[in-house]
């Protein structure tokens, strides 16, 4: 199972591909990859799935350079790349102020 750090640096370095669902939820919510590289540094794992579906995979939150907050849910699945299953922008509504607690 991949640490959050290699997540990190390979997110950090654009080492990540998007599974179909997330190609369109980036497309979507107009997120770039440049931002998911911004937040990439700094993400912090808030949801640990280690016996998920297909795969171990998580939940991180970062901040792109701007402050926007971004979600992402990737695999853990040691691999050249990180793979992205879906990401957005969380909801205020939802989620603390730190957008890493569920209300």
């Amino acid at each position: 199972m991949k640490s959050l750090q290699d997540i990190r640096r390979q997110l950090a370095d654009g080492d990540f591909v998007f599974s179909r669902h997330a190609f369109r939820r980036a497309v979507e919510r107009n997120i770039s990859d440049e931002e998911i590289r911004e937040a990439a540094g700094q993400v912090m794992l808030i949801e640990d799935y280690p016996t998920d579906k297909y795969s171990a995979s998580c939940l991180l939150c970062g901040w792109t350079v701007a402050g926007r907050p971004l979600h992402l849910h990737v695999s853990r699945a040691d691999a050249d790349t990180v793979t992205i299953i879906t990401l957005y922008q969380p909801d205020p509504d939802e989620w603390d102020v730190s957008f890493t607690r569920r209300r």
